[in-house]
């Protein structure tokens, strides 16, 4: 995992690496399987294959949707998309997963940022 997170501190815009590393904590520690191409992945697993696919496209990637979309969305090699399973929840799409968990984490760390400027 260190050597994802120097990976993600080199390439990732300074602006983004919050995003991406909250991201990769999401995923590491979801209790959800990671469907890839019909096998499903534990998070350890699933971040393996992102750091993978992330080395590869890294010099394509400059925003957090990018590392989305790029490492974690969908196979290369089939074009299927990725799927998370979550308890008795039906299947979503990772791409709309993580895409969610963005959201909710910048309105977060927005609301803590207007507190502290109310201080």
């Amino acid at each position: 995992m260190l050597f994802f997170t120097s990976m993600v501190n080199a390439d990732v815009p300074s602006e983004s690496q919050h995003e991406v590393q909250h991201l990769i904590s999401f995923v590491r520690n979801t209790s959800c399987q990671i469907d890839r191409n019909w096998t499903n992945h534990n998070g350890l697993e699933a971040i393996a294959h992102i750091q993978q696919k992330y080395a590869y496209y890294k010099d394509d990637i400059s925003t957090t949707e990018q590392f989305i979309e790029y490492s974690a969305s969908k196979s290369t090699m089939t074009g299927m998309d990725y799927l998370v399973k979550c308890a008795d929840q039906s299947p979503v799409k990772t791409r709309g997963w993580l895409l969610q968990e963005l959201q909710r984490y910048r309105a977060q760390r927005k609301s803590k940022l207007d507190v502290k400027e109310k201080l």
